[in-house]
């Protein structure tokens, strides 16, 4: 029989540095009831086949979150008439990431339309140019830490300035997309004290983008944000205010958060693999097949929920109706199935067909971007830093178990070209 307590020991800041082999336990069972005090149950699914196999599964939804339910405020008239209006809009306007079909594809193919190639291509520019900018300031330093010096201002910039955000607010969006990115987290959605700081936030942050929307509109400019605002897609379709809202907090709060993770993990996996740091400091063109690797080996969204709208037989098990499902990406990437030697980082490795960005419908819109920034970083990072070396190992770690990544990374170094 699978230990039902497994999920808690992933969730378990114990284990955050190294889930890794919890993970291999869960594997045992590739899809698995655990303990959540429910009737239930939480069932995981922590193989590459099962996992690929529900991320395309009809029968799995995204719409996970609970009824919106914000604070109480104690005023009457606000408590019985703007709160469940308020409640009713979020609920009807949610994010797209939590939005099954046709709602979901609709509001992708706003997206999609307006994340044209031509400019994503051109911010892979612009990171190399933030990078070497970023570096420079720290030109005479002897230690830096990877998160606030590179991984965080770096993706931070690159969104703000494709959704066109002055740069003077950039700031502001910090203590937001942290905030927010909590909804991820498993347990955040029966916390009360969490969804009601996560309301908060939200409405913060939404009534920011309401401000810049209508800037937008009035005085149109090349960004992303003018594009959602005042044009329609190819088939005739354009967001309506609140989806618009919406969607460029995900947009906003996800090219923060992912991003960040995936440079500080890719940076701390070649610190403890120095052979591949020497390797891409000389040979920069391995960056691809690395970034790739990485996301198998290290992802920075660990695994992701849904929930069943009917029975669905897998695995030799029947996970029932209405049941919590979780889809354990970063063990799937280390399915032996899949990967020989999956624990091994080998950025040589043929046919990576890594669950590092999700896959099937909700594939991640971002991808381009965070592979170009990823880039951009790590190739600067091996050959500027000069005899890097950790100071922590393991480092501190933020306290996301589905979105995973050091709180801070200490390098300690000799100098930087």
């Amino acid at each position: 029989m699978p230990d039902a307590t497994l999920l808690d020991q992933v969730k378990d800041f114990a284990n955050r540095a190294n889930p890794y082999p919890v993970y291999a336990k869960l594997r045992q069972n590739p899809v698995s009831r655990q303990d959540d005090g429910t009737e239930s149950g939480t069932w995981v699914a922590s193989t590459h086949g099962t996992i690929a196999s529900l991320l395309q599964d009809p029968r799995v939804s995204s719409e996970t979150l609970p009824p919106a339910d914000r604070p109480r405020t104690g005023n009457p008239l606000t408590d019985l008439i703007v709160k469940p209006l308020k409640d009713w809009m979020m609920d009807r306007h949610r994010v797209f990431i939590f939005r099954d079909p046709p709602d979901h594809d609709v509001l992708r193919a706003s997206v999609m339309h307006q994340f044209s190639r031509e400019r994503v291509q051109a911010m892979r520019v612009r990171s190399e140019r933030l990078v070497a900018e970023l570096l420079d300031e720290k030109r005479d330093a002897r230690e830096i830490d990877a998160v606030d010096d590179l991984a965080y201002p770096l993706p931070v910039t690159v969104i703000c300035e494709l959704f066109g955000v002055p740069r003077e607010d950039e700031p502001k969006f910090h203590g937001w997309a942290t905030q927010l990115a909590t909804a991820l987290e498993p347990d955040s959605l029966s916390d009360t004290e969490i969804r009601a700081e996560n309301s908060r936030t939200f409405d913060a942050i939404g009534g920011y983008m309401a401000d810049l929307i209508k800037e937008k509109r009035r005085h149109p400019q090349d960004d992303m944000l003018s594009g959602l605002a005042n044009e329609a897609t190819p088939a005739g379709v354009k967001m309506g205010d609140y989806d618009l809202i919406a969607t460029s907090i995900l947009m906003l709060v996800a090219g923060h958060e992912t991003t960040v993770n995936l440079i500080t993990n890719g940076l701390l996996t070649l610190l403890r693999h120095p052979d591949e740091l020497e390797r891409l400091r000389q040979d920069p063109g391995r960056a691809p097949r690395l970034i790739e690797e990485l996301l198998r080996y290290e992802p920075p969204v660990q695994f992701r929920t849904r929930k069943t709208l009917s029975a669905i037989d897998i695995a030799g098990v029947t996970i029932p109706e209405g049941a919590d499902l979780v889809l354990l990406l970063a063990s799937g990437n280390r399915d032996a199935a899949v990967f020989p030697d999956p624990d091994r980082f080998d950025p040589d490795r043929a046919g990576i067909r890594h669950l590092g960005f999700g896959g099937s419908l909700h594939y991640c819109v971002g991808a381009p971007l965070a592979r170009f920034e990823a880039e951009a970083a790590l190739t600067a990072l091996a050959k500027r830093l000069k005899a890097p070396r950790l100071v922590e190992d393991p480092p501190p770690y933020r306290p996301g178990a589905a979105l995973r990544g050091p709180e801070h990374l200490r390098v300690a170094i000799d100098g930087i070209l």
